[in-house]
C-alpha cells in the first residue's frame, strides 16, 4: 500500500498539537506523538520514519511480529498499548520499550521476571479507568496506588506514569474529566509516593488528542487519522 499521505498527516497533527499547546501554555516538545499503527501494513514503517516519527505502538503482539521484522522497525521506540496475557509477556519484553497497559499485579510481576531473565528494563505505565466504563480494562482510580508501589518496588520495571483511554463521544469536550482525573492523580502519586521520574500521561487518541494535550497530555496514541487512507 502507498503510504506517501502520511508526511502531511503528522504534520497537520503537529499543527494541531501545537495550536493545543498554546491554548494551555504548554511547550509542544513536551507531547510525544505515537503512532499506533495496528490497522496498517509493515510499508508504513518507512513512511512514518520519513515523516519524523520515532514512537510505534501496537495493541496485540500477533499484529505486531511483522512490523518488528520489518528493516524499518529497529528505528523506532516500540510502544505496547493493548491487554497483555501473562503468556505474551516473553514476547513483548524484548521489543517492546514501553508497556502502556499495566493493569494489575500478576502482569507486573510476570514483566518483571522476564525483563531479570532478559537484563531489560521496561518503562510501564499503569491503566487507569478513570471513566469507570465497564467494557475498559484499568484499575480503578482508588486502586491505582497499590499497583503503581507493587510495581515500583519489582526489579526490571520503571514505572513512569499513567494511561487512560477515554469513552467514545460525538464532543471531545464531554471527555475532559477523564483526563484532567488522569493528570491530578498522577500529580497526587507523585508527590505522596516521592516518585522523581512519574511525569508520563498517555491519553488522547485520534478524535480527543487535542483536549487531552490541553490537558497535560505528554504521549498522544493516533491511529485512524495517521495511518488510515
Amino acid at each position: 500500500m502507498d503510504y506517501g499521505f502520511v508526511p502531511q498527516r503528522v504534520e497537520e497533527i503537529r499543527a494541531r498539537v501545537a495550536r493545543a499547546c498554546a491554548r494551555s501554555g504548554r511547550d509542544p516538545a513536551a507531547v510525544r506523538l505515537v503512532a499506533v499503527t495496528k490497522t496498517a501494513t509493515p510499508d508504513v514503517l518507512p513512511a512514518l520514519l520519513a515523516a519524523g516519527i520515532r514512537d510505534v505502538a501496537e495493541n496485540r503482539w500477533q499484529m505486531a511480529r511483522d512490523k518488528l521484522a520489518h528493516p524499518a522497525a529497529p528505528s523506532f521506540e516500540w510502544h505496547f498499548i493493548g491487554t497483555l496475557q501473562t503468556n505474551k509477556v516473553k514476547y513483548v519484553v524484548p521489543r517492546f520499550a514501553w508497556v502502556h497497559s499495566l493493569d494489575r499485579p500478576e502482569l507486573a510481576r510476570a514483566l518483571s521476571e522476564e525483563a531479570v531473565r532478559r537484563g531489560a528494563l521496561v518503562n510501564v505505565l499503569v491503566q487507569v479507568n478513570i471513566s469507570g466504563e465497564t467494557q475498559k480494562h484499568g484499575v480503578a482510580p482508588e486502586e491505582a496506588e497499590d499497583l503503581v508501589r507493587l510495581a515500583r518496588d519489582l526489579p526490571g520495571l520503571a514505572v513512569r506514569g499513567l494511561m487512560t483511554m477515554a469513552p467514545m463521544v460525538d464532543e471531545p469536550e464531554d471527555v475532559r474529566y477523564v483526563f484532567t482525573g488522569l493528570r491530578a492523580l498522577r500529580d497526587d502519586l507523585k508527590s505522596r509516593l516521592g516518585l522523581e521520574a512519574f511525569d508520563e500521561l498517555s491519553m488522547g487518541m485520534s478524535d480527543d488528542f487535542e483536549v487531552a494535550v490541553e490537558e497535560g497530555a505528554t504521549m498522544i496514541r493516533i491511529g485512524r487519522r495517521l495511518v488510515n487512507p
